[in-house]
């Protein structure tokens, strides 16, 4: 598909985000790190799910299951998977409540992190999960490549993307520091990590809407090199639709005069 056509498909979502922002949840979570687990799916630390409509945030993390259940935070290895099924129970519960929801996402796509992590990780814990389908995803990392082309933004994206737009969050852990942090058993670091990760996704969601989210491509990159590319271009800028108000203006004067001479 030409960078157009995934230019104008993203910019379709987005206004859809816009104009109904209640259908809308933006999701992350943090976990074990995948890596030297032969095989076996990661722990779940921390689920964050943010409602744009209202900025409401619920959080299903493994010390507040701990702190219910009485258990200090220093036994929480022991009685790791009973705490984390009751976290996975608690947060399919209100999938279920919210099956209806489109569900934005940052590269949760595969088996190794994703919803079906997520799944599978319950699934070993003789729970069901809710499933939630395909068409009620969102990637917004992907989203972001077709509405600005691939080369946006440098890797690693989400830090790259933070600087470029000087976002400067307290919170923010990469994916070597959540590995260290779930070692450390500093699972309330992990838990601050995704609720800040939910707030700046927010903030390149609402920043692609209103049009200011910087980037390193051209127009050409963005929009494509067609006579459509340039046209979407200028639309999109506000003295680009000056310019078509003035020449539609003036078409309409000559139009008007040509017939009034006709006549």
């Amino acid at each position: 598909m030409s960078q157009f056509k995934n230019h104008n498909l993203a910019k379709r979502k987005i206004k859809k985000i816009e104009d109904h922002p209640e259908n809308f949840l933006i999701i992350h979570y943090s976990c074990q790190s995948f890596f030297n687990l032969n095989g076996k799916t990661p722990h779940i630390t921390a689920i964050g799910v943010k409602d744009i409509s209202n900025g409401q945030t619920k959080l299903f993390c493994i010390h507040q299951m701990a702190e219910i259940k009485n258990i200090p935070t220093n036994q929480i290895k022991s009685h790791y998977d009973d705490l984390e099924k009751i976290l996975l129970r608690r947060f399919y519960q209100y999938v279920k409540l919210n099956r209806d929801k489109t569900w934005i996402h940052w590269n949760m796509r595969n088996s190794n992190f994703g919803f079906d992590a997520i799944n599978q990780r319950y699934r070993v814990l003789h729970g069901k999960p809710e499933e939630i389908l395909d068409s009620n995803k969102v990637d917004l990392s992907e989203l972001l490549i077709h509405l600005y082309g691939k080369g946006y933004i440098g890797n690693p994206r989400i830090k790259k993307l933070m600087e470029k737009n000087h976002i400067k969050p307290h919170n923010f852990l990469d994916g070597e520091e959540e590995a260290k942090a779930f070692k450390n058993q500093d699972y309330v670091k992990l838990s601050f990590s995704t609720l800040e990760k939910l707030n700046i996704f927010h903030d390149f969601l609402n920043q692609a809407i209103n049009n200011t989210l910087k980037v390193n491509s051209s127009h050409k990159e963005i929009y494509g090199n067609t006579l459509s590319g340039y046209y979407a271009f200028l639309q999109d800028r506000s003295w680009g639709k000056v310019i078509f108000w003035i020449l539609n203006s003036i078409a309409a004067g000559v139009i008007g005069a040509l017939i009034g001479h006709i006549i």
